[in-house]
């Protein structure tokens, strides 16, 4: 786990967006059978140890993925240090990161803009206290971006490894 690729989704309160992203890579990998990749997530505005929401849950059972364990995390400036890659829901969600640790931008992306570096792009909508549908809605946004850098992720993972002594 210490040599693990990290990387780390970024939203507002860590119960709904950001979970659902984890949950959703989190399943990928495990499909292909990738167990040196950690996945977590935070909120910038997130309080600790509060649950996923109701539909959050739900939402990712799409997928036979399973956030009913999760519990929010504050995003902190240790967290991302300590993560290899970071992918935003929206651009404030960037913007904070980077408000946090400015040198981070080389590793901090919107995900829906990734591999493009920045904080300027469209973001994923947050469906906190829409209904199922909208937050089907949104895990299926969050599920094809996944699908779409997934290639890339494990690439970038590798050389990690590679680079190791």
């Amino acid at each position: 786990m210490a040599d693990d690729y990290k990387i780390m989704f970024v939203c507002t309160g860590n119960t709904c967006r950001s979970p659902m992203a984890e949950a959703g890579l989190r399943k990928l990998l495990d499909k292909k059978n990738i167990d040196d990749i950690t996945v977590y997530s935070s909120g910038t505005a997130a309080a600790s140890g509060y649950p996923a929401t109701a539909y959050a849950i739900e939402a990712v059972r799409i997928w036979e993925a399973d956030l009913t364990r999760h519990t929010s995390t504050p995003l902190t400036a240790r967290l991302i240090e300590e993560t290899d890659m970071i992918l935003c829901m929206t651009p404030s969600h960037c913007e904070e990161v980077l408000r946090i640790q400015p040198e981070a931008g080389t590793k901090t992306f919107l995900l829906k803009k990734y591999p493009k570096p920045g904080c300027r792009g469209e973001g994923i909508d947050d469906p906190i206290g829409g209904s199922l549908e909208m937050y089907n809605r949104t895990f299926i946004e969050i599920g094809e971006e996944l699908g779409r850098i997934l290639d890339d992720i494990l690439e970038k993972a590798s050389r990690k490894k590679d680079l190791k002594p």
